[in-house]
């Protein structure tokens, strides 16, 4: 599975927020989709204070990549 169109385009938390839910609902299994939706929004919680754009960048762009990695994992698996 590639990539969602748009990640070159998350630039706030909520954009990625939403992008990692689209990213959700294109793994294969409910169970999966449920799993990695908890995740983010266990992320999402931890990160809720933090305040400096530089850190927040690196967050962004560090779950696009992971997300990437996640979607490349199940994409070999079918």
């Amino acid at each position: 599975m590639a990539p969602l169109p748009g990640a070159e385009l998350v630039q706030r938390p909520l954009q990625l927020y939403r992008y990692l839910m689209r990213c959700c609902r294109q793994l294969p299994a409910k169970g999966i989709q449920e799993h990695y939706r908890h995740a983010v929004r266990q992320s999402f919680r931890v990160h809720s204070d933090e305040d400096n754009p530089e850190r927040i960048q690196q967050i962004i762009k560090r779950a696009i990549e992971d997300a990437d990695w996640i979607m490349n994992k199940y994409k070999k698996q079918n």
